[in-house]
């Protein structure tokens, strides 16, 4: 066992039950919750996230939640950087760390760093983004998709801010982003990773995101949309992502109701896939079989932190 202070990452896909499971463990040993998930960052974007409710944040301190404005931007190194002292305090205070959210890319930031990559160059990021608004987010996902597969298959097709970089990186340094991050990368040192992996039954996992999705619409995401719309117009991020997407293209006559929720449902389980795939390539990942809410299942995570934690004698 490694004399490390014990840092545990619950990994899974969207719906999956990762909030509750992390509010077992965060009171079971004394935890806190730090969020690694890019969307539940940003404030006034509650409902399409379903981040947790301020009841459940009462439960255990909850860190990277509610930071960062609707119209600004941050990247998976600023979020690695940040998280890793948020680590360092909440050690120092001799609380368990409990990682949750589902943004791989941010993970892997986090625990395994980033390769230093080239400068930005505005002017190409003004070209592109101007490509993304004249033909929509697919073309430049085609792009990245023709020029580095690999890192495409990693990236969402509707987050432009990712994308853009991406292609950045490649025709900068002449060399696929994914190639890249294989070398000069920064890991986390100091802690003994457990990563935890939420793997449910697929069916059950596509009713359970169904049945969110519709739980969204009924409790104000067209409204909430709405009121952001008003208040910061296009230029706030997040309205690219999958929900609020689809309560925009409501708004504007693009997409009816029924419409719009089956979009979205349809979105969440091609996500909830990519998600899969991506946690599947964690290094000793200990899978339990089943939903974060499930009795039987938080009882499993327990006994697995229970033996990794390190002896106090």
């Amino acid at each position: 066992m490694s004399r490390d202070p014990l840092l545990v990452v619950i990994l899974g896909p969207t719906a999956s039950g990762k909030t509750l499971l992390s509010l077992e463990l965060a009171t079971a040993f004394h935890g806190e919750i730090v969020n690694c998930d890019s969307v539940t960052m940003y404030r006034e974007f509650r409902i399409g996230t379903a981040k947790p409710t301020p009841e459940e944040q009462r439960r255990a301190p909850h860190h990277l939640f509610d930071v960062i404005d609707p119209t600004a931007y941050t990247t998976a190194g600023e979020y690695a950087r940040t998280a890793r002292e948020i680590l360092r305090a909440i050690q120092n205070r001799g609380a368990l760390p409990i990682v949750v959210g589902g943004t791989g890319l941010y993970l892997r930031a986090l625990l395994e760093g980033l390769f230093p990559g080239p400068q930005r160059s505005e002017e190409l990021r003004d070209r592109l983004r101007q490509r993304a608004n004249q033909k929509g987010p697919e073309y430049l996902h085609r792009i990245l998709r023709t020029i580095d597969a690999d890192a495409a298959a990693r990236i969402h097709e509707n987050d432009v801010p990712k994308i853009i970089r991406a292609i950045e990186v490649c025709l900068s340094a002449k060399q696929p982003m994914s190639e890249q991050w294989k070398a000069g990368r920064d890991a986390l040192a100091g802690f003994n990773i457990l990563r935890i992996g939420l793997d449910p039954d697929r069916a059950k996992l596509y009713e359970r995101i169904n049945h969110r999705v519709l739980r969204m619409f009924d409790s104000g995401l067209v409204d909430e949309t709405e009121q952001i719309l008003q208040t910061y117009g296009e230029a706030a991020r997040p309205l690219t992502s999958i929900g609020y997407k689809q309560a925009v293209q409501l708004l504007r006559g693009e997409l009816d109701r029924e419409a719009a929720i089956d979009a979205v449902q349809q979105a969440h389980r091609n996500y909830a896939k990519r998600q899969m795939t991506w946690f599947r390539r964690e290094p000793q990942m200990t899978w339990i079989h089943g939903f974060g809410d499930e009795a039987e299942v938080i009882a499993q995570a327990v006994a697995v932190v229970r033996n990794n934690l390190q002896p106090t004698s």
